[in-house]
């Protein structure tokens, strides 16, 4: 069971690339583009020397719903853009997960927030939903 604070979607018959690719072209269906990618199982074996399993995290955003959020909140930049990952499972498949805006824009004080968190909530589910086809 994931912590509530995620949103996940197990693939235990999607192998990683593909996950990766199905992940992008959701996304972008949804009108989210990927501005960054870090490649955690890189990373962590040249930094540290450690052998760590496949984990992407796409830095997702979408530009209408990001300026919505901005206008609304100056500072949200410090939440942007949303996070989706794209982890290798032991075994083989993959899982997606992504930080549930409903959650983490609960810090933020802001009522006007809340449906815009609502509507790229609505957007990570289809997204999540979409990967199983």
């Amino acid at each position: 069971m994931p912590p509530e604070y995620v949103l996940e979607r197990e693939l235990p018959d999607v192998d990683y690339d593909t996950a990766v690719q199905k992940v992008t072209a959701c996304l972008s269906d949804e009108g989210f583009g990927v501005l960054t990618e870090i490649d955690v199982q890189a990373t962590l074996k040249k930094k540290l020397d450690v052998d760590f399993r496949r984990y992407l995290i796409l830095g997702a955003c979408n530009p209408p719903l990001a300026h919505r959020a901005l206008e609304a909140e100056t500072h949200l930049g410090a939440l942007l853009p949303c996070n989706v990952i794209v982890m290798e499972r032991d075994g083989g498949g993959s899982t997606v997960f992504a930080f549930r805006p409903s959650k983490g824009f609960r810090i933020v004080d802001n009522p006007a927030m809340e449906p815009i968190a609502d509507e790229v909530e609505q957007r990570i589910e289809r997204v999540l939903a979409r990967l199983a086809d």
